[in-house]
């Protein structure tokens, strides 16, 4: 997670990018919530940095469906709708389950071993209890396998939507139950990503991003259709 020494460090060039991924980590982690105003001089004085680099990360962060730059009131936390999350959610696991037949045919052995080492790094993290380092090696592996389609329009529309949906995603393992049902489906991911089994390898992200949102929504139980139900339905 990026610090604020971190931040204090931060060449001139690098600090824009330091404010905006502090500013995402809090937003993500619920630290700054939804609807909650983000005044400039209080986050600059936080921050001890000038308001300029601080309006260019705010400017980053509206571009990623994760502040709203409101008249009057400044920047506000994006307050984003149940309906709109599970749409974008369901329009990500359709870009995952896209981008599966291209990464198998893709990747070479070492992508894979990469791709494994994550994996336990991430399965490390898990038995830590580290929520934090979890969700980010999450992250990194999802993006990697779409990375690995080759396709730069899919993994554009990939980030974009993916970034409005990281606080989401990092909240709906709360639940010790949640988070090692996420785990296990991360280990069918890649028995599926190493056997270069294409079809199960996008059911597999289908079925992951469909039982994210509801385990988000508080509606993952037994009786929760998976996202190729949503599909059909």
């Amino acid at each position: 997670m990026t610090t604020l020494e971190e931040i204090a460090s931060a060449s001139r060039e690098g600090l824009v990018t330091r404010v905006t991924s502090y500013l995402r980590e809090h937003i993500v982690m619920d630290r700054f919530q939804p609807g909650q105003r983000l005044t400039e001089r209080g986050l600059a004085a936080e921050l001890k940095v000038s308001r300029t680099p601080l309006r260019e990360a705010l400017k980053t962060l509206a571009a990623e469906g994760l502040v709203e730059i409101l008249p009057n009131r400044g920047a506000v936390v994006a307050d984003v709708s149940p309906a709109d999350m599970q749409e974008k959610a369901y329009v990500l696991s359709v870009l995952e389950q896209a981008a599966a037949p291209l990464a198998c045919n893709r990747a070479t052995e070492q992508d894979i071993a990469e791709l494994q080492a994550l994996h336990y790094e991430m399965k490390a993290a898990f038995l830590r209890q580290d929520r934090q380092n979890y969700f980010r090696l999450n992250q990194s592996i999802h993006n990697r396998i779409v990375a690995l389609s080759g396709n730069n329009s899919l993994v554009d529309m990939h980030g974009y939507i993916s970034r409005q949906l990281y606080r989401v995603r990092y909240l709906s393992n709360q639940s010790t139950e949640k988070w090692h049902n996420a785990m296990v489906e991360h280990d069918a991911i890649m028995a599926a990503l190493e056997a270069r089994d294409s079809e199960r390898l996008g059911k597999e992200l289908r079925n992951h991003l469909g039982k994210t949102w509801f385990k988000y929504a508080g509606a993952a139980d037994a009786s929760a259709p998976d996202a190729t139900d949503q599909s059909e339905a």
